[in-house]
């Protein structure tokens, strides 16, 4: 199904990303007559959602593992067909790390190609970001364990890999992710003792309206509901994982009772045995692209930022779409829907009624959950002032303190600058959200948008020495 970049005339649309959001762009922007070029870091088409076993482990029933599988199959029969016909280009493992202005009404699209690091350029007229988004992780003593994972990442294990990251596995953190992952680990034999979720269901309550629109996100929770029940997994709502206990790896919690603010209540922790926690709180949008940009953010009700999108699907750039989650979380669902609309509105068509009504009922959904489990600002009286919020360059707790109550910071960058906290490898993917609450002294999680980065993934030196001296 893959095919090489030309380096002729640029292809109307440019999609980075081949999740739900992606794949539904160019599929049907390809079947409205646009020739369109579409980038994924990884190998197959799908995303973080739609992940598949290798074609080598041998798997009878892919489907099995995921909710609504149908509609990426005919999607990706779909793809599959439009590169035959040559109505799309398809590029896997391109990490488009730049998007820059390439000429009148053409933008320039830098990637690292395959295992080699290949540099690699698309030209496209417009582009549309569908780069997804990334777990929410709040430390708490013993998360550098070995034993402690992603909730998502415990279910990418299970997706494509087809294997258990444990036999008992604690699943914890908040969102409704954590009810899918607690189901298919259990459906595949592991042992959960409990789902530990940190927020009460009854903060969907005061969304009635936006529930009784969307009998099935009811029908689906009411699904992984039964399912908790069958294996006989426990869920505790109003609690968390404060601490893991272990030597080489983990062997037990702690998980302990919240307040209304999240704050650990005294006198409520028990321990509960198990050699894996896999724990997220949700998902932050993935923005470096489109805020390296300039496109502009606003606040979501998770605490999270995503992009300002108008009816379209348009960002505040000319000439550049987005959709799926970088406007908000909201699952593969509203994804495919934003997608489609994107792709109606690059090729200068009018967006059916029933694509932006599903859209407002699902986006409607999105807002009701993101309020329900957004952190309380307590989160942090679980952690200890030794406690590593910022893994890859090992700052704990206490340092970040310091620098805002001893040196005067007062936000993450320059609490970056003075401790080092988000310069590691990831770059603060996974301790930004934590040391923006700590910077922000109210841990709310509020603060300014994400920083402009001028490179959204590692790039080898000699990629950036090869460049045109007029690259911004």
């Amino acid at each position: 199904m893959t095919t090489s970049p030309s380096d002729s005339a640029p292809c109307d649309l440019a999609v980075v990303g081949a999740g739900p959001a992606g794949l539904a762009a160019a599929v049907t922007a390809a079947g409205l007559g646009l020739r369109v070029t579409l980038l994924d870091a990884g190998e197959r088409p799908g995303g973080q959602y739609y992940r598949h076993p290798a074609p080598g482990l041998g798997a009878d029933r892919p489907e099995a593992l995921h909710h609504g599988w149908s509609a990426f199959a005919s999607r990706e029969a779909a793809l599959r067909d439009h590169v035959v016909a040559g109505r799309i280009t398809y590029l896997p493992y391109h990490h488009v790390w730049t998007v820059t202005p390439g000429g009148t009404a053409v933008w320039t699209l830098h990637a690292v190609a395959g295992p080699d690091e290949a540099p690699a350029t698309v030209r496209a007229r417009t582009v549309l970001l569908a780069t997804g988004a990334y777990e929410r992780q709040l430390p708490f003593p013993g998360w550098t364990l070995p034993g402690v994972v992603g909730a998502g990442g415990a279910q990418a294990m299970l997706k494509s890999g087809l294997v258990l990251p444990g036999s008992r596995v604690v699943v914890a953190g908040s969102g409704p992710l954590l009810l899918a992952v607690a189901g298919s680990l259990a459906a595949a034999g592991a042992r959960v003792p409990a789902v530990v979720e940190a927020a009460a269901y009854t903060g969907y309550a005061a969304h009635a309206p936006a529930l009784l629109r969307n009998p099935g996100k009811l029908a689906e929770g009411a699904t992984y509901g039964g399912a908790l029940l069958r294996h006989g997994v426990r869920l505790l709502t109003r609690h968390a994982v404060t601490e893991a206990h272990g030597t080489d790896r983990v062997e037990a919690v702690t998980v302990a009772r919240l307040d209304r603010d999240w704050r650990p209540v005294p006198g409520t922790a028990r321990r509960i045995p198990c050699d894996v926690v896999a724990v997220g709180h949700g998902l932050v949008p993935q923005l470096e692209l489109a805020t390296g940009l300039g496109c502009a953010t606003r606040p979501s009700p998770d605490a999270t930022v995503a992009l300002e999108l108008d009816a379209e699907q348009r960002t505040s750039v000319p000439g550049v779409w987005s959709a799926g989650e970088t406007g908000g979380i909201g699952g593969a669902q509203l994804a495919l829907a934003e997608g489609e609309i994107a792709a109606h509105s690059i090729a200068g068509r009018s967006v059916p009624a029933r694509l932006a009504r599903t859209r407002t009922r699902l986006r409607a959904f999105a807002a009701a959950m993101a309020g329900a489990h957004r952190p309380g600002p307590g989160w942090t009286g679980w952690l200890r002032e030794d406690t590593d919020v910022c893994r890859c360059e090992e700052v704990p707790a206490g340092r970040i303190r310091e620098a805002v109550e001893d040196l005067g910071a007062r936000d993450a960058r320059t609490v970056k600058l003075l401790t080092r906290a988000g310069m590691g490898w990831c770059q603060g993917r996974m301790c930004g959200p934590a040391v923006a609450a700590l910077a922000g002294g109210a841990a709310t999680f509020e603060g300014p948008a994400p920083d402009r980065r001028p490179l959204s993934c590692p790039v080898p030196l000699r990629h950036l020495a090869e460049l045109p001296a007029e690259l911004p």
